[in-house]
């Protein structure tokens, strides 16, 4: 959720109405500084704020034993049912709400340790022991614990130390007296104590080192002027396009052009924290990528280390959890429910000043209020074409770049990405200002302000100057973190990146995995906010953590620019739709893609393959909202609204169809999607990108029936619509031929597999590079078929 919850956007936008005319008429023409410095007052105590303190309530955040106590008991309850990973999510929510210091945490940890082990987990359930006795498990728990400890030991081959283990069980159940009460326990310790003897007798083979799966090194010489990016590429500045990347030298399809870590990234959070008002307590057990993801680094979570003061925030590691605090979450850990009302573009904007620091943001927004430097900002300068930046010169006059020219990934390079403070509604620039506003009054009041002025270890800021402002107002440090705060939100609607990731949809647990991006965090990053827009790009972009990496997805010859999607594709939408998601970057898109759709009759992919066939004689159907059928002899005609109706039923039917298959009713899925393709074939054409998802539908449920052969015919059915779709080297075609060679391979197809896992490795590689998890996975599928015994591999 980006923007703030709808009924503060309604609250800002009836406090807006109710404003003198003249006012809103001083707002909507004033800078930045002068919005915050007219604005400041006209959050009320008694009505805005209030309202905000009343939908913060909804959005929790805060350590509640009560719901440690529900969700231990939860998970405790799939544990019995051996739903050990639901159990794992469970007992790290519980984990999440525990009082600092309370012994009830040592309990989350060591339940969780008892469900990563039947998992197979042992590395990390040993872990989760460690954590549970250092937070002060009970000693008469103990031995069963460290009994699965030197289990883990064992199964690690760490022979020595799972023996060091059970002697220490031993001890401990030697001081209790009572050996009576330990006999289980006594017993699972002969046993172990067994088998690390025979493992000791009989060492296995140790496993010889195998460099048959090579990475490939990608070649890469850093630009001496942009950070990140290849050697490659220039930056250059013209009126029309700003400041844009250009190829300096012919680049291959799969060149890395820019590695950048996110100068900044806040995790979006799942729209289940956000509670109806209810007088009822009610426990939410949905997963969101909340509690799936690291919300510093980014990386999955199989049993993570809570927040010290909120629930909200979890982490892969104590080290992600101490840098995090160190760098931002100390201030931002009692505003969670603040900030999940008030939406991530806020977030971001307050996480981005923390990082940032007081002295280097102080700076800036001071720069900008220099009226010497009206040329030296990048709106003034379209302006004025005659005093823009001479790109014969190098890089030093263009916006972003240090005095040496260069342009790094710097909070310096974030502040120049433009606002477009002058092309922003009025009424949405008061709710942002109002946001941001509400955001600083509640540090001020929390006592937080020292904090996020003292974010570079100086005492300069240590105590707030309350001499300086009146009763309620914002001291002069808060006002200059609120405007950089303002700045960045606006900034975000034009330079927001969002980090994706690939995620299994469906059940997960059949032998084809079935994967689709997700949007997983929003981002900061100025090196990539440089590539301009097109609805037909020249690179992929893909994420690892908080690292973008963009890559040529095709040839693109010296001179040309490089550009990068922002969503709307030719591939997936009209121009009609694409010019209207792009105006929220405000600017009209004259890519050849959108000229070549809007100056000729060339019609879109998305027009051809995602049209209407005539219920009569399968042709065309052609028209606004009346459609004729295209084929003269035949006088159907129908109207587009009936046929639309169609769809969407045919949708809610597959949507049945899928619910079937995750009931694990596959013979019923089937029956309704085979319904589903035959209703589909009576007013779509064949080309049309449903037909191509029923097909990979099919495939999924059959490869769960074990029925390889008749998954890869339904998929190579897909395939052909998907590459209709989206081209032979498209991602798309990437993912779907992947998952061909999981079907190919798992039947045993040995030829028909290694020639798809070529075609797939081919495309994949240039997207995601030739280190990515998917390459791997392909190499190692296809060096398992080629050791198949050479008469397995002759019959295939």
């Amino acid at each position: 959720m980006a923007l703030p919850v709808e009924e503060w956007r309604l609250c800002a936008a009836r406090r807006w109405a109710a404003l003198e005319p003249a006012v809103r008429e001083r707002l909507a023409a004033a800078s930045l500084h002068d919005t915050l410095r007219l604005g400041y007052g006209l959050l009320r105590p008694e009505a805005e704020a209030a309202a905000l303190s009343r939908l913060c309530r909804r959005a929790r955040a805060g350590k509640e034993p009560a719901a440690a106590r529900f969700y231990r008991e939860e998970g405790n309850r799939l544990f019995g049912r051996r739903r050990y990973g639901a159990a794992v999510r469970l007992y790290s929510q519980a984990a999440s709400h525990e009082l600092p210091g309370c012994p009830e945490v040592s309990v989350c940890f060591a339940n969780r340790s008892a469900a990563l082990f039947h998992l197979g987990h042992f590395e990390v359930c040993l872990e989760d022991i460690a954590r549970a006795e250092s937070h002060g498990y009970p000693d008469r728990l103990l031995p069963k614990v460290l009994l699965r400890k030197a289990e883990c030991l064992l199964c690690l081959g760490r022979l020595q130390e799972a023996a060091d283990a059970l002697s220490v069980v031993e001890s401990k159940i030697a001081m209790d007296g009572i050996m009576t009460t330990h006999q289980t326990l006594l017993k699972k310790l002969s046993q172990l104590r067994i088998k690390i003897h025979e493992k000791e007798s009989c060492p296995e083979p140790a496993r010889e080192a195998r460099d048959d799966i090579q990475r490939k090194l990608e070649i890469w010489e850093e630009n001496d002027s942009i950070s990140g990016a290849s050697s490659s590429l220039t930056l250059n500045f013209d009126r029309e396009r700003g400041r844009h990347l250009v190829a300096s030298q012919d680049i291959l399809p799969g060149q890395n052009l820019l590695k950048e870590e996110a100068f900044v990234s806040v995790l979006c959070p799942g729209e289940s924290l956000l509670l109806q008002d209810s007088s009822e307590t009610a426990w939410d057990t949905r997963v969101t990528n909340a509690d799936l993801y690291c919300h510093r680094c980014l990386r999955q979570l199989l049993a993570s280390v809570p927040c010290r003061g909120c629930s909200y925030a979890k982490y892969c590691s104590q080290n992600c959890a101490d840098v995090a605090w160190e760098q931002y979450h100390r201030t931002e850990c009692s505003l969670g429910a603040l900030l999940l009302t008030l939406g991530v573009f806020c977030h971001v904007a307050l996480r981005t000043v923390l990082l940032a620091g007081f002295a280097e943001v102080s700076r800036l927004v001071e720069w900008s209020h220099d009226d010497d430097k009206d040329l030296h900002n990048l709106e003034a300068r379209c302006k004025h074409p005659s005093e823009a930046p001479d790109t014969r010169t190098g890089t030093r006059g263009i916006p972003g770049c240090n005095d040496n020219g260069q342009y790094q990934s710097s909070y310096q390079a974030v502040f120049n990405l433009l606002p477009h403070a002058e092309k922003h509604s009025p009424e949405h620039k008061f709710l942002c200002m109002l946001s941001v506003v509400a955001i600083c009054k509640q540090l001020q009041e929390a006592g937080l302000e020292a904090a996020v002025l003292n974010q570079e270890s100086s005492e300069k800021w240590s105590k707030p100057k309350t001499c300086e402002k009146t009763s309620g107002e914002l001291s002069p440090e808060l006002k200059i973190m609120a405007e950089a705060m303002l700045r960045h939100v606006l900034q975000l609607q034009c330079n927001a990146q969002a980090i994706t990731v690939m995620q299994e949809s469906g059940s997960g647990d059949g032998a084809v995995v079935n994967k689709k991006p997700v949007r997983l965090a929003t981002a900061f990053f100025p090196v990539l906010s440089l590539l301009n827009h097109s609805c037909c790009p020249n690179t992929s972009v893909s994420f690892s953590g908080t690292a973008a990496t963009v890559r040529a997805s095709q040839p693109i010859p010296s001179g040309q620019e490089i550009f990068h999607c922002y969503g709307p594709h030719r591939c997936r939408m009209r121009v009609a739709e694409r010019q209207q998601l792009l105006s929220q970057y405000f600017f009209e898109c004259h890519c050849q893609a959108c000229l070549d759709e809007l100056e000729s009759d060339v019609k879109s992919v998305v027009s051809m393959r995602n049209s209407f066939c005539c219920p009569s004689c399968w042709a065309s159907m052609q028209g606004e909202d009346m459609l004729c059928c295209s084929n003269e002899a035949c006088a159907i005609s129908v109207s587009r609204e009936s046929l639309s109706c169609r769809l969407r039923d045919l949708q809610q039917q597959i949507k049945k169809a899928l619910e079937l298959l995750r009931d694990r009713k596959a013979d019923q899925a089937i029956k309704m999607l085979l319904k589903c393709q035959m209703d589909a074939r009576n007013f779509l054409s064949p080309e049309h990108l449903l037909m191509g998802e029923m097909e990979d539908h099919l495939a999924q449920v059959y490869a769960t029936l074990g029925k390889w052969q008749d998954a890869a015919r339904h998929l190579e059915r897909s395939i052909e619509i998907v590459e209709m779709h989206h081209g032979p080297s498209s991602v798309e075609m990437g993912h779907e031929l992947f998952k061909l060679a999981q079907i190919l391979f798992n039947g045993f197809a040995v030829s028909e597999a290694l020639s798809t896992i070529q075609r797939a490795e081919e495309i994949l590689s240039v997207h995601y590079g030739p280190q990515s998890t998917q390459i791997q996975e392909l190499q190692e599928m296809k060096t398992c078929l080629l050791e198949l015994p050479r008469s397995i591999l002759q019959r295939t």
